[in-house]
């Protein structure tokens, strides 16, 4: 294709998922005290109100407000937030709402389209659009905690783009918009859409995320299937750990920066997502088996999982 027809191509990718995913990013007015102190933007997530947008933006308010893209104003209850991972779900009631398409956020490519929508500096139904950068980055939330599998993307994002959706060409919500590297230019981040799938599921049952904590910051690895194969893994990546703190219950399992686990208890760990999902408030103060790769041999630590800290 020649340059013109190329360009022509890429607009109509554009512009056929802004028409698909905008009309359920929202405007989020949020005042703390009494007073109107920021905005941000989130996105319908179920048609009867449910909306996702970060934990920045809302925690701590006395009032939220919501703004849909047809300009109707509503006043929306916090459901709850999770500091540990950058989001928070909202509700309106409202007549049935215009939900978003939720992706998987595990299938993203580097240099595959990446489109970010929202409301920076109050300027709603913004668009950018770039490529996805990088996967499997980790960023530190407002809590402390290291958020890990963060999508790295070149979308510019501004104040007041927090909370809203990255999409994909199909209009499908694949992250959370949620900051940008300040240093940097073309440096931005985004809390992968299947993260948020579990957490929202856990706000909408339970207000809060109850979960588990072992202690270290990880990452993922594709595994040689060599390795694999030699080990009888039917697993293609596991999760390889970059940090462990001191004192932590996987400092006292044995486990060393560079092991990889794949398998908490019976169930693999094919990301750190699943990791996560394991790491349920069930699991605190229970022994259990980390099958961990180590120097190309597999072997088995006892890690008893304490409840997460207030600040994880």
């Amino acid at each position: 294709m020649d340059d013109p027809k190329l360009l022509d191509a890429y607009s109509q990718a554009v512009t056929s998922a802004v028409r698909k995913a905008a009309p359920s990013v929202v405007n989020i007015d949020v005042a703390t005290a009494g007073r109107r102190s920021g905005m941000g933007s989130g996105f319908i997530f179920t048609p009867d109100g449910f909306i996702i947008t970060n934990s920045h933006v809302v925690h701590e308010s006395v009032m939220i407000g919501v703004t849909l893209p047809d300009g109707r104003s509503f006043q929306a209850d916090l459901v709850g937030d999770d500091p540990a991972t950058d989001l928070a779900l909202v509700r309106i009631t409202a007549p049935p709402l215009t939900a978003i398409a939720a992706g998987d956020s595990a299938a993203l490519q580097v240099g595959q389209l990446a489109i970010a929508i929202g409301n920076p500096f109050g300027f709603e139904t913004s668009v950018t659009a770039g490529v996805i950068s990088a996967t499997g980055r980790s960023l530190r939330s407002m809590s402390g905690r290291l958020i890990d599998n963060i999508i790295q993307t070149d979308a510019a994002l501004n104040p007041g783009n927090s909370g809203g959706p990255l999409v994909t060409s199909a209009g499908e919500a694949v992250g959370i918009n949620t900051a940008i590297f300040p240093a940097g230019q073309g440096i931005c981040f985004a809390i992968p859409m299947n993260t948020a799938k579990w957490v929202t599921a856990s706000l909408m049952r339970d207000g809060r995320v109850h979960r588990s904590w072992l202690g270290v910051a990880a990452g993922v690895i594709t595994l040689p299937r060599r390795l694999t194969h030699a080990l009888g893994l039917d697993l293609e990546r596991g999760v390889i750990v970059t940090g462990v703190e001191a004192g932590s219950p996987a400092e006292k399992s044995g486990l060393r920066p560079r092991d990889v686990i794949v398998a908490f208890g019976e169930a693999p760990t094919p990301d750190v997502d699943a990791l996560h999902r394991l790491l349920t408030g069930d699991v605190s103060g229970k022994p259990a088996a980390l099958t961990v790769l180590r120097a190309g041999a597999k072997l088995t630590l006892e890690v008893v999982p304490t409840e997460a800290p207030a600040r994880v």
